[in-house]
């Protein structure tokens, strides 16, 4: 009897994880514009008032959508990725702090 509860709890648990995992997964387009606003805002280190400023007019924007289908930002990575294909380390983190800061 007491294998058996293991095994329900068990099971339970594991569903009631796989459930939760999903709904993760699933982001509506304001939960990923909310994504990549913060990160633009910590990739330009804004603080306080500057970041508020910024983050109101970021997720109030439209969505600017390339004719591939990215958005700008994600365009932007990609080529900044590109370029920063033989770089390692630190010089890879400071050119792609630049690249991806550069308008």
């Amino acid at each position: 009897m007491k294998k058996l509860l293991s095994f329900l709890a068990l099971g339970l648990s594991l569903s009631l994880g796989a459930a939760h995992a999903a709904d993760e997964k699933a982001k509506t387009p304001q939960q990923m514009k909310m994504g990549t606003c913060n990160a633009d805002a910590k990739t330009k280190e804004l603080k306080g008032d500057e970041r508020k400023a910024f983050m109101k007019e970021c997720l109030s924007a439209k969505v600017e959508a390339v004719a591939d289908g990215k958005t700008a930002q994600q365009s932007k990575m990609k080529m900044c990725n590109d370029t920063a294909k033989d770089m390692k380390g630190d010089e890879r983190k400071k050119h792609m702090k630049e690249c991806l800061s550069a308008k």
